[in-house]
């Protein structure tokens, strides 16, 4: 988009989209068929594999790594049930705040929170076919081995190191080290 900030030394492959106010910082690199959603800001030294999708408002650090199929800011998994029954969605109006030296794996997913910001803490490191819920917060340096996920509303403090097919409940909170 035109009114799109792109910095210094930024590559962009072929049919990447980079929206409308979107940022993108020095030496970051947007490979094939990537997305970079409206008011998006990226950080320096970023490198994002092909087919990685960064959705609306969400802002990411300096050397964040998306594999390729990552999504970072879909809507989370919210319903409400009316008198009968029928579940409506919640609109999901957050976003996904990435800080520094963070590596997301390929067709890993991160949700925007309901209200306010999902975060992922500095140094983190979250392998392929993880889910990270809505209004999930991780402190720095935490691991997720592949195809373990966190429900909404959970608190993980730093270092925490989640195994493969590992998950974590809605609206905990787990501790330092763990």
């Amino acid at each position: 988009h035109a009114s799109a900030r792109i910095a210094e030394r930024v590559s962009i492959a072929p049919y990447a989209v980079i929206e409308e106010q979107a940022q993108i910082g020095v030496g970051s690199s947007i490979g094939a068929g990537c997305y970079v959603g409206a008011g998006v800001s990226v950080g320096a030294d970023c490198l994002f594999y092909p087919g990685a999708r960064v959705l609306w408002r969400c802002r990411l650090g300096n050397r964040v790594v998306l594999h390729a199929g990552a999504v970072i800011g879909s809507d989370g998994f919210g319903y409400a049930g009316d008198a009968t029954g029928r579940r409506h969605k919640i609109p999901q109006m957050g976003i996904v705040e990435i800080s520094d030296d963070v590596e997301i794996g390929a067709n890993a997913t991160i949700d925007r929170a309901t209200f306010g910001i999902t975060r992922i803490g500095a140094g983190c490191k979250i392998d392929n076919l993880v889910q990270i819920a809505h209004n999930v917060e991780l402190g720095a340096d935490c691991v997720f081995a592949a195809q373990s996920g966190i429900a909404g509303s959970s608190r993980l403090g730093k270092r925490v190191v989640v195994g493969a097919q590992g998950g974590i409940a809605g609206h905990l909170s787990v501790c330092d080290d763990v």
